[in-house]
């Protein structure tokens, strides 16, 4: 049987991207990786969005979404607001004054240095994902930043985990660390057999 090793996905390249629509109500807009282009003649962009996602539901139904080129510069907010709270209990536009393209749904003008807007004419399931298969009804390119890859939010953009910060005790002598909260009067360093005194707390 062939050796499947799944670390291999994450050798494929994705760029990063807010897929903005709405459901007539109110708008809606999610971070996504898998934006692809099938054809050149006539172009076709597939869209791949997790089914249980709300953006999901709100193009299904209403056959159009914009895709905004997230660029180099998106601050980490952009990833907060878009990728970790669903549209269904909070309106991710209510603290702007958003533009529109000719759809009437909502583009990045800052982060983004193009969008695309699609109409969909095919949907296929994948399970736990959906695949629209869209042409494109409008675009534009806003900007000449470089675009963000998924790769590059996680080298510069997402926040390291904090450092765990040492306790205990270190030798003076040759920095050995005894990771205790007391350090005995007796205790004596395995490394070069200094005793306590030899020791200081870390701060």
């Amino acid at each position: 049987m062939a050796n499947i090793d799944n670390s291999a996905l994450f050798k494929i390249g994705y760029g990063l991207y807010v897929i903005t629509s709405s459901d007539g109500v109110r708008d809606n807009g999610m971070i996504a990786n898998t934006v692809v282009q099938l054809t050149s003649n006539p172009v076709k962009i597939a869209v791949t969005l997790n089914k249980a996602t709300h953006t999901h539901d709100i193009v299904r139904a209403s056959g159009k979404m914009n895709v905004c080129m997230l660029t180099e510069s998106a601050p980490f907010s952009v990833f907060e607001k878009f990728g970790f709270q669903s549209g269904r209990d909070t309106d991710k536009f209510a603290d702007c004054t958003p533009l529109r393209s000719e759809n009437g749904l909502i583009y990045l003008p800052h982060y983004s240095n193009a969008y695309i807007s699609l109409r969909v004419t095919d949907y296929i399931d994948f399970g736990s994902h959906g695949c629209f298969v869209a042409e494109i009804a409008e675009s534009a390119v806003l900007s000449n930043e470089d675009s963000m890859t998924y790769a590059y939010y996680h080298k510069n953009v997402k926040p390291k985990p904090a450092a765990k910060k040492a306790k205990g005790y270190v030798c003076k002598i040759c920095g050995y660390v005894h990771e205790e909260d007391e350090l005995p009067d007796d205790f004596v360093c395995p490394l070069c057999y200094h005793g306590a005194e030899d020791f200081e707390p870390i701060n």
